[in-house]
């Protein structure tokens, strides 16, 4: 037999695959996280707890709970858990503060079996800190208390935090409900502590600031229906703290909570802000002391939102 002809046989009683193999690459490290909220007034906290625990980015490290009455909020947090099917993400309550609003979902937060949360917010930020330096995000969206309280016992533990998130202040656009909406306003969560965002600025953590002119955001009725009636305990969780909350649902939380894991959905300026004693934010000449986000893409948004609350649950 020819030599050639032994060759082309050999060749031919090979079988190569179908397609060349694939190297899986490595997802990306999820984003450790912090979340700092007020729960149980306005209902875009609930919302935004919802998002970051569908969001596989999120590594959620822990949850503290700030203003008034910090125990029955942290509460709510700890039924939210369950229902979500993550009963041991650890949950701290801050040192609660004079009443200063209404609790709308005291409901929800009573029908939770869970021990009151320690007081020990503040605590649970810097040990955080600490056990995993410069890989941190806090996303602060409520008042600024605990925030004020851990950089006070330990600032150098505080520095840190890979970045700080913050829902809050008011730059040229003040609440859609106010008649001179062109004029800034004493935004709610810098109002009821302004010396907590000075100090805060001055610690030298990366500060990423989403104030009123990017969040106010309403959630579409169309997609608020489809996200309330989706059958998981978590959607269900939602659809009930929406109705004890009795108000309309505009996004603030929610967009900040996921800037931390897209960007693009809220880029930033660098500004340098001072904050006056009621809680004014006002530009001013000098190195930039925070990021600020003053306009958001609202359809990238709006549909990350859909996809991450209108599936089931991680």
């Amino acid at each position: 037999m020819p030599r050639l002809l032994i060759i082309l046989l050999a060749l031919a009683t090979l079988t190569f695959p179908a397609h060349p193999q694939q190297i899986p690459h490595p997802k990306p490290a999820a984003t450790p996280i912090l979340i700092d909220t007020d729960i149980g007034d306005d209902i875009d906290d609930a919302f935004a707890l919802a998002y970051a625990l569908h969001t596989p980015q999120f590594h959620i490290l822990g949850i503290t709970t700030t203003f008034g009455d910090t125990v029955t909020r942290a509460h709510i947090v700890s039924h939210l858990l369950a229902d979500a099917g993550h009963p041991n993400i650890p949950i701290a309550a801050g040192i609660p503060t004079p009443p200063n609003g209404t609790l709308t979902q005291t409901a929800y937060a009573k029908s939770d079996t869970h021990p009151n949360a320690p007081q020990t917010a503040a605590t649970l930020i810097l040990d955080t800190a600490r056990t995993h330096p410069h890989e941190v995000t806090l996303i602060a969206i409520g008042p600024l208390f605990n925030i004020g309280a851990a950089i006070d016992r330990d600032p150098t533990a505080f520095r840190l935090l890979k970045r700080v998130v913050v829902m809050g202040g008011s730059i040229t656009h003040g609440y859609d409900d106010d008649p001179k909406t062109s004029w800034p306003s004493s935004e709610w969560n810098i109002r009821n502590d302004p010396a907590s965002l000075r100090k805060l600025l001055a610690t030298g953590v990366p500060i990423y600031l989403m104030p009123l002119d990017s969040t106010q955001i309403p959630l579409p009725a169309d997609l608020q229906t489809r996200i309330l009636a989706q059958p998981d305990p978590l959607s269900q969780a939602l659809a009930e703290l929406t109705r004890e909350a009795h108000r309309p649902v505009i996004l603030y939380d929610v967009l900040t909570t996921a800037f931390a894991t897209n960007p693009t959905f809220c880029p930033t300026t660098p500004m340098h802000l001072e904050v006056d004693d009621k809680g004014f934010t006002r530009p001013t000449p000098g190195k930039p002391n925070v990021n600020v986000c003053l306009t958001s893409n609202t359809p990238a948004f709006l549909q990350s939102l859909s996809h991450h609350l209108t599936s089931q649950p991680n």
